[in-house]
């Protein structure tokens, strides 16, 4: 992937999530509805940073906007080869351990659901959270968490980008 081309005002001024979509959204946008060897493609063209990035924002922008979003988005990352490898590694690039160790309960609470209840992950969807009481309260316990350490993550993502800007954005002159 070719560098976002950025004014330094613009650089210095988005906000911490903003910052980072921009970065990384034409990438994204690019890959949107395609197949699974177009979207590995793109992924492995990218840098190491670049690729610890494009992972955390398919995970937080699918997962953040409700608790049902938040679960079927997880169960999708883990059935999707490379998928949850690929997020997990990116939190282990940007040394963040709290949505690592998040993610990491998540995955516990929803494999051993399917593990108990011998069902397929591939079967995993929000409709669960209707149908089972103790899995909807985990899941809004951890979807808390989420919404807790979320602006963390955002702001320490934020903050690499600002400091190896050369891995992500060219700036231009105003």
């Amino acid at each position: 992937m070719t560098l976002v081309t950025m004014k330094q005002t613009d650089f210095d001024t988005l906000s911490d999530e903003r910052l980072g979509w921009a970065c990384v959204e034409r990438m994204l946008a690019g890959i949107r509805g395609k197949d699974a060897a177009v979207k590995a493609q793109a992924i492995t063209s990218l840098n190491q940073s670049q690729q610890a990035l494009c992972m955390f924002r398919v995970f937080y922008d699918h997962a953040k906007d409700s608790a049902s979003m938040y679960y079927s988005w997880i169960a999708y990352l883990l059935q999707t080869p490379g998928y949850w490898s690929g997020v997990t590694g990116g939190m282990r690039y940007f040394g963040d351990d709290s949505m690592l160790q998040l993610l990491e309960d998540t995955r516990q609470v929803i494999e051993e659901r399917s593990s108990k209840l011998n069902v397929p992950l591939e079967d995993a969807s929000f409709k669960d959270l209707e149908q089972d009481h103790e899995l909807l309260q985990a899941v809004d316990y951890l979807y808390q968490r989420f919404q807790d350490i979320a602006p963390d993550s955002l702001k320490r993502i934020s903050m690499f980008i600002r400091s190896n800007h050369e891995d992500f954005v060219l700036i231009v002159e105003e």
